[in-house]
């Protein structure tokens, strides 16, 4: 999920993935869903990745018997750290450590005006931190949530005991999306370790049918315009019929430069999610100050894709939604577009670390299989980009990725157990503050006002996926420099 989950890929990396799957797949930016700050020119601090460190990590938290054990990355920056001050634990999610969010983020100028030590550990089967041999379905079964909470656990009485730290220094979990839910969690599950929880745009609750995320998508758009709406549902009509004769599929491959052939009913559904897939991404990081790619696709917003959809010296809305498709391949640089259902399953079956799908995207889909859903699907009707992925297609998916097994009964039991295990809408940890902005899909996941438990809250109306936990900027509107304000306050009220 990266804000958890982001839109980002190393430069290093950019040829090796450059025909991989889409940038934006299943609401999950390449990279993971919590994208990477940009790099201040006054930043007076520095890191390198060799500063990378390791820690001898258990395998199954949950099996005594089970004595394997593998190496797990972590970065620590002690620059502003004083005497008995705060711990503060930024949280790995779905995609690789960046070791850049060391230096730069809102967090490190809380761990100066709180004199915090800040440390972050990868989650397990991402980035470098390689558990097992392989990603085969065998060894996925130790990707979890829980196994990762008991990671932070025993990562905790290390950092302890390494640092010599006392029960004077209180402990702050902080994480965005997926990681802002495990923040969450872990203030739950080990409430003795982790004294407060900042918690951004994070889902708290699994569902199959995450219907409501288009809906999101939907009015995030109309914000700028309604227009921009209809103009799309206009193209996607259009492109339903074209997808009926051969014809039309063949000038579809042409003018959106499909890597595949529109062949089967699954490509089309395919198709249809990654034509969606588009607009969802610019949402979900609208006007969030995070690099693209170094600097690439930061100027990508609503307002763009909108003003485009809108643009009269194109003929169509047809035409202006294959212009929304040139702009965003232009940007990371793709010379055609997978959307072929076959070969997402292929590139997701591969178990190998060398296989482009270990970047994230095979674990996601797994952890999205058995533990939570969040299946972005177009059941809804109160949005504009057909029917053509039901929540269905997904759970068809992780049949085709993971086995037969992998069902739909399956899922609907692993996301039960999740709800059970966490508490879902009715969350019963403390001392956790949640944020959220209004543009970001996933706020229809969270909690946007009133927590239960008397948790507390901050909820913008303009601001998107993980927008609080980025560098300031001269456009950041007031709401989001009143919140990071808030942000503080709150971690030294815990503090006191």
């Amino acid at each position: 999920m990266k804000c958890i989950s982001g839109y980002i890929i190393l430069l290093i990396s950019y040829v090796y993935f450059a025909n991989a799957l889409p940038f934006f797949f299943h609401g999950r930016p390449r990279g993971g869903m919590l994208g990477s700050p940009k790099v201040s020119k006054l930043s007076s601090l520095k890191i390198d990745p060799k500063d990378e460190q390791w820690y001898t990590q258990k395998l199954d938290h949950f099996n005594p018997a089970d004595s394997r054990t593998w190496q797990q990355r972590y970065f620590v920056n002690d620059k502003y750290f004083k005497t008995n001050g705060p711990i503060f634990l930024m949280i790995g999610g779905e995609g690789s450590a960046d070791p850049i969010w060391m230096v730069e983020g809102q967090w490190i100028k809380y761990a100066e005006e709180h004199q915090a030590l800040c440390v972050m550990l990868e989650h397990r089967f991402y980035g470098k931190s390689h558990p097992t041999e392989d990603l085969s379905v065998s060894n996925l079964q130790y990707l979890s949530s829980e196994q990762a909470l008991a990671d932070l656990a025993t990562f905790h009485q290390y950092i302890v005991e390494k640092h010599m730290l006392s029960n004077k220094n209180r402990w702050i979990s902080i994480g965005g999306s997926y990681p802002g839910s495990l923040s969450a969690w872990f203030r739950l599950k080990y409430p003795h370790l982790v004294y407060g929880a900042l918690a951004a745009s994070a889902p708290m609750w699994g569902l199959v049918d995450f219907q409501d995320y288009l809906v999101v998508v939907r009015d995030s758009l109309s914000s700028y315009s309604e227009k921009c709406n209809g103009a799309i549902n206009e193209a996607i009509n259009v492109i339903q019929d074209m997808v009926k004769s051969q014809t039309g599929r063949d000038t579809l491959k042409k003018v959106f430069r499909l890597c595949d052939a529109i062949e089967t009913q699954d490509d089309v559904d395919n198709f249809f999610e990654a034509v969606a897939g588009n607009f969802e991404g610019v949402v979900q990081y609208n006007n969030d100050n995070r690099a693209f790619e170094g600097a690439l696709g930061t100027n990508i917003t609503i307002k763009v894709v909108c003003d485009t959809m809108l643009d009269s010296t194109l003929p169509d809305p047809f035409s202006r939604i294959v212009k929304v498709n040139d702009i965003l391949m232009a940007v990371y640089n793709q010379s055609c577009l997978d959307a072929g259902y076959q070969s997402m399953i292929s590139q997701l079956s591969k178990t190998s670390w060398n296989d482009s799908a270990s970047e994230g995207g095979r674990q996601w889909t797994y952890q999205t299989c058995v533990e939570f859903g969040f299946f972005q699907s177009s059941n809804s009707t109160m949005q504009p980009f057909g029917n053509n992925f039901p929540a269905s297609f997904f759970v068809k998916q992780c049949a085709d990725i993971f086995g037969a097994t992998f069902s739909a009964d399956l899922l609907t039991n692993g996301i039960a157990f999740t709800n059970s295990y966490y508490g879902g809408e009715m969350f019963q940890g403390s001392r956790v503050l949640f944020i959220n902005g209004a543009i970001d899909p996933w706020h229809a996941l969270s909690f946007t006002s009133s927590p239960p438990n008397n948790n507390s809250f901050i909820f913008m109306s303009t601001t998107a996926h993980c927008a609080d936990m980025y560098p300031d900027s001269d456009s950041d509107p007031q709401e989001l420099t009143d919140a990071r304000k808030k942000i503080s306050s709150t971690i030294g009220e815990w503090l006191q």
